[in-house]
């Protein structure tokens, strides 16, 4: 008879899945034996995790989209309370996706199943009540931002700073020293439009029609877009083909390190895309847009200075960023056509990238969480098979 540790895992996003399949690796090569099973997607999957419930069918874009994905969101739910008393897993991994994920939580320390909680809601941007539900749910916090640890160190709550897992990617991160940056001959503007669908139905034609714009200016621009794996490259296709006339796009879904190697500088979804882009030392415009009432819910919930990441991390908006209105063909290719023109400004932003970057530790997040889980492994009786 041998000991099996069981680990249910949950991510619900596109980014999560990627970190989820990193982490479980990590776990794997600590703990061969180790059986996982959850909610994730492709690269979960492939990195030996038993999905029960595709996390493609969870991700929403904003409150009236949630509205809209009741059901699913609903039947996910039921699909991982089963599983945790079906399965009765030793631990349970959450990653982000908040909302979905702390109700599971609750059901979790109803089982008395301890609770990893790697990569922290937001609650420092809106909702910070929360915190009294993690205390109450999560045995542990694994947080990825600086800023974050010493926000659940006053409320008591066990956490560990682990480091950025973007920093784990499998590239070469640039300096900002003299030759340490590839800057391409040819100007080059990376498109990045998100990792949903509804993202990037909402993006990308804002990004063709200022690509656009940008052309007339300047003829000998090039365009790339990146089309996450997560992202139906057909449905991609054909907003490039009803917004592009003549323009002539590169897609690329063979990863969006390859896209930001070959990046001048790019205009950017907020969200994790624009960290990528961090990380590679790339300068970018940031936009977001939602539905209006999603919009309007959000100026009065939301109390953040900026929604750019790297201008978080920051303190400053190192980056511009032109929101829902301000996110218009015009201001976009403005904001663009200004810093490819005027070279002292882009390396200063480039250094100052550099600077907030830095602050989000080095490699190795990854294995400092499996390090984190395999202590409550360690601790916790293991299923006999």
């Amino acid at each position: 008879m041998t000991h099996r540790p069981r680990v249910m895992i949950i991510a619900g996003e596109a980014s999560g899945d990627m970190h989820g399949a990193r982490l479980v690796r990590s776990m794997i090569r600590r703990q061969p034996e180790t059986v996982f099973f959850g909610i994730g997607g492709h690269e979960m999957e492939k990195a030996g995790v038993r999905i029960l419930f595709d996390a493609a069918r969870l991700s929403v874009v904003g409150i009236t989209e949630a509205f809209a994905k009741l059901g699913t969101l609903l039947k996910g739910i039921s699909t991982a309370k089963r599983a945790l008393r079906e399965k009765q897993p030793d631990l349970l991994i959450l990653i982000d996706f908040p909302d979905f994920n702390l109700h599971i939580a609750g059901t979790a320390k109803k089982l008395n199943v301890p609770v990893l909680y790697y990569i922290s809601p937001q609650i420092w941007a809106w909702r910070s009540n929360r915190v009294k539900k993690i205390k109450k749910r999560v045995d542990h916090m694994a947080v990825i931002f600086p800023f974050e640890q010493s926000f659940y160190e006053a409320y008591d709550v066990p956490v560990t700073f682990v480091g950025h897992p973007l920093m784990d990617a499998k590239v070469k991160v640039p300096s900002c020293e003299e030759g340490g940056v590839n800057i391409p001959s040819q100007t080059t503007i990376a498109l990045l439009p998100g990792s949903r669908h509804k993202e990037v139905a909402m993006h990308l034609p804002v990004m063709i029609e200022s690509a656009k714009l940008l052309k007339k200016r300047n003829p000998y621009l090039r365009f790339i877009i990146s089309c996450a794996a997560s992202v139906d490259v057909t449905s991609l296709n054909e907003i490039v083909g009803r917004y592009a006339d003549t323009l002539q796009f590169e897609i690329v879904g063979s990863g969006i390190e390859k896209v930001l190697q070959r990046s001048t500088m790019a205009i950017a979804v907020s969200g994790t895309v624009t960290l990528q882009a961090a990380i590679g030392l790339v300068p970018m415009v940031i936009i977001y847009k939602v539905s209006p009432f999603s919009y309007f819910l959000g100026k009065r919930l939301i109390k953040v200075e900026h929604i750019g990441l790297i201008n978080m991390i920051g303190s400053r908006r190192i980056v511009p960023e032109l929101v829902q209105d301000d996110a218009s063909p015009v201001n976009i290719s403005g904001h663009v056509h200004q810093l490819l023109n005027e070279s002292g400004r882009i390396e200063n932003m480039r250094r100052n990238i550099a600077a907030a970057r830095d602050k989000l530790g080095g490699p190795g997040a990854s294995d400092r969480v499996a390090d984190i889980a395999m202590k409550f492994l360690n601790t916790e009786k293991a299923h006999v098979t």
